[in-house]
Formats: structure tokens, sequence, C-alpha cells
């Protein structure tokens, strides 16, 4: 971004206004008059040399004496312009006020408005979102690729697995489209169009589809653990409608309020600011995340005295708790509850103010990442169709009699904890079914599995 100013009187920069074209010319003609005014008003004019006053443009310039610097105030208007920062101007020694080498034109010095050491750091905050979304992009790709791939990994989990990591794919990809071609450029912000308000739109409202499917994986989750009757069936299909649907009524009335608004502050800039109407997409994001810490207290709640009426044979209960906690702590960026790490934005200045923003930057960036590392790539089963795909083709020999990688399940997913890793719950080799009590009928165990797969004494069972 460059920072000098043109001639004085001349409005035309290489940085861009915050407001409208409009307001911009309005807000200058009212300085220009301001100043004028108050120019005419001072008839005590220093001693002989002096640079008389004048407006350059964006600000008010006194009489000043010869050989020293006149002081004002940063434009608002300016883009990354800190009001509370001084510009200045420097009367020559012969009374003239300082040319600029390049253009030989009176030239007014900005360039101290800018926080130079703030921008950098900004510039370097942009840099681990972006370097952030690009990996996650690429591994939610790739993962998205492989459960499309491999068939026989469809079930009701890999479902919403693959529509979260759908979601996560758009966004990261608008998000770098956004800080790319659009927060950028500060011309197309100056133009303030309305395709770049659609992708303010769009973005936003895929934003909160991320939220939205990390809920439904938090309710999905929860309502298998907690009911065992549940037709998983019904279940998802009440989740799509959750899913995609609902964020856009937030996102349409949030677009509408700001269309239709007078206030600057909502329709300028390609709606880069928050505007007055940003908590119409806060609300429902917080309820989100507070709903699936309340499922994960649940689920903790019920695995813990699960494992109290019947540990693992063979282990110890705390052995056996330990390895609960630690598969439910996976959940964390499933549900997207490491937000709650940075729930409130601290003052510019305050203490934490830069940690908050790199911890921002990395959860946020690079949670695409995580999820498709932990429920994708270290998935168990996603690991045993790539030995058997490896097995079949590359060696072209028998499957051994003894134990392989095939998964055996009967109904729903065999284990509870398996819905939240597969690779941490089982032998990575041999799988092991739920146990089937004979006196249980075939459609009563296939709405109770999750249920009685807790109480399996290979459940947890350390892997060899």
């Amino acid at each position: 971004m460059e920072l000098q100013t043109e001639a004085p009187g001349n409005s035309t920069t290489t940085v861009g206004s915050t407001v409208p074209e409009e307001e911009y010319r309005r807000i200058t003609q009212e300085r220009r008059q301001e100043c004028l005014e108050f120019l005419s008003l001072n008839t005590t004019s220093p001693p002989e040399p002096y640079c008389p006053g004048l407006f350059d443009g964006w600000s008010c310039w006194p009489d000043t004496p010869a050989g020293q610097k006149a002081f004002t105030k940063c434009p608002a208007f300016i883009t990354g312009f800190d009001e509370s920062l001084y510009a200045h101007k420097i009367c020559e020694a012969n009374g003239s006020w300082f040319r600029h080498p390049d253009s030989n034109q009176i030239w007014s010095n900005y360039t101290t408005c800018i926080d130079i050491e703030d921008y950098n750091w900004q510039q370097a905050i942009n840099v681990i979102y972006k370097t952030g979304y690009t990996i996650s992009l690429i591994a939610l790709i790739l993962s998205l690729g492989i459960l499309t791939y491999f068939r026989s990994l469809r079930c009701a989990r890999i479902t919403l697995h693959m529509n979260l990591f759908a979601s996560f794919a758009v966004n990261n990809t608008l998000w770098l489209i956004w800080y790319g071609l659009i927060a950028a450029n500060a011309e197309l912000l100056m133009e303030n169009g309305i395709l770049c308000r659609l992708v303010h739109v769009i973005l936003h409202y895929f934003l909160l589809t991320n939220y939205a499917w990390m809920l439904c994986e938090g309710l999905y989750l929860h309502t298998l653990l907690v009911s065992a009757f549940t037709s998983e069936h019904n279940l998802v299909k009440w989740l799509m409608g959750i899913g995609w649907p609902a964020p856009a009524v937030f996102v349409v009335v949030y677009a509408t309020l700001r269309a239709t608004s007078d206030d600057p502050k909502d329709n300028s800039q390609c709606w880069i600011d928050e505007g007055n109407y940003i908590n119409v997409l806060v609300y429902p994001v917080c309820v989100s995340t507070l709903l699936n810490l309340l499922f994960l207290f649940n689920i903790v709640r019920v695995l813990c005295s699960k494992l109290r009426a019947g540990p693992a044979i063979g282990s110890q209960p705390s052995r056996s708790m330990l390895q609960a906690f630690r598969a439910t702590f996976l959940l964390v960026p499933l549900l997207g509850l490491h937000y709650l790490l940075t729930p409130f934005r601290p003052p510019k200045d305050h203490a934490w103010a830069q940690s908050y923003e790199i911890i921002s930057a990395i959860t946020a960036s690079f949670q695409g990442l995580c999820v498709a590392v932990l429920f994708c790539f270290f998935n168990g089963e996603v690991i045993a169709q790539f030995k058997r795909k490896w097995e079949g083709s590359a060696f072209m020999r028998k499957r051994a009699n003894s134990c392989t990688a095939t998964t055996v399940s009967v109904g729903n997913p065999p284990l509870a904890l398996h819905l939240v890793s597969s690779h941490y719950l089982y032998p990575r080799n041999c799988p092991i079914p739920p146990r089937l009590d004979n006196k249980t009928s075939e459609k009563s165990h296939h709405q109770s599995d999750i249920s009685q797969s807790l109480n399996n004494k290979h459940f947890l069972k350390k892997n060899p």
C-alpha cells in the first residue's frame, strides 16, 4: 500500500477513503469550508518569512513560521489512517512549503498516519490466515476425494463429516478470494460494487454453515449416545435441514438490514466493516457453540457412567477413563469448541491483544486441516480401506487368513466412541464386533448396539 499523497488541493491519492465517493466529496468540501473560515479569522500573521496557511485537499494547515513544522490530526476518513496520530508539513527557511522532489509539488507528509509496526503485524497475521486456509483447503479436498472414492465407508456419520468438510472447503476458498482480491484492493473497496458485497454475503453464509454443521455433528453424536432407539436415517434428514438451509435465514436478514441501512458504516467498502447488524450473525454462532459445549459435557457424563458401571476387562478404571477423555478431547475441533479460547476480542492496546490475534488466526484457519487429519487421514476405517486396496492391486495376492484390516460391523457403528475416532478406540488390524446377545433380536440390536458396545469386553482395548 502506497502512503504518499499528491499535491495540496488534489484529493486524488493512492490511499483509499473509508467512505463512499459522494460522502468523501461532502466531507472534503466541509473541511475546505471550515479551513477557509479558520484562516480568515486568523488576522495575526507570524513574522516574515512564513508559509501561508492552506487546505491540501484533506487537512487545514495554518500560517507557519519559516524553518518550522506544522502538525494536524490524521483524517479518519482515509483507509488505514489512525486518527490519533499526526501528519506534518514543513515550512522551508525561505518561507515556502516543502516540495516533494519527485513531483516538485507542495507536499504534506501523511506517512506518519500509518502505524507501520501495527501494519506489519497485521500483514503477518494475514499470512497465517492465508497459509492455514490454503493447507486446510488441500487437506479437505483430499479428504472429500477419499471418502467419495471408498463407497464402503458410506454411513450416516461419514455423510455428516463430508458435509462439514465441504462447508469448510468452500468457506476457505471464499476467504482466500476475499483476502487476495478484495480486502487488499483499496480501489475496489472504494467502488463498493454489488459484486464484492455479494461475495461478502456468500462468505458469511458459508461461515455460518460451518457452525451449523459442527452443531449437527454434536447433536448426532449426543443423540446416539443418550437415545438407543433413534433412527439414524431420520436423524440425518433432520440435520440436513439444519446444516444448509438454516444459516440462509440469518444471512438473508443480515444482508437485507445492511442493504437498506442509511448509515455509511453499513454500506461502504464492500461491507468490510462489521456494521450495526453483525449481531444477527453472532448470536446464532454463540448459541451453536454453547449447545455443542453442553453436548460435550453430557457425552462425557454418559461415557463416565458407562465406564464406572463396567470397565473393560484387563484394564484399570483410571486407564479406561483416561482413554475415554482422550477420545472425547478429539471432539473439540469437530464441534468448534476451540473458539471458546477466544470468545471476546480484547482492546487493541491490551497486553493479550497480539496473543488473541495469533490464537484466532491459527484456530480458525487450521481447523479444516485438523478435522481432516483426525476424522479421515487417521481414521482406522480409511486406513483399512487403503491397506485392502494396496494388498489387492499392488501385490496381487490373496488376503492372509489371519486377521486382516477387515472391518466387521453390525447395524450402526460398532463402538460408541468409534464415532469420535476409530483410530484410538480399537486395534488397528483386528476390529472387534460388538457382543451379540442371543436373546436380542436383530432389530433391537441394530437400535442399541451403541449402548451395548460400551459394555463390550474389547472396548478400549489397547492397540497391539
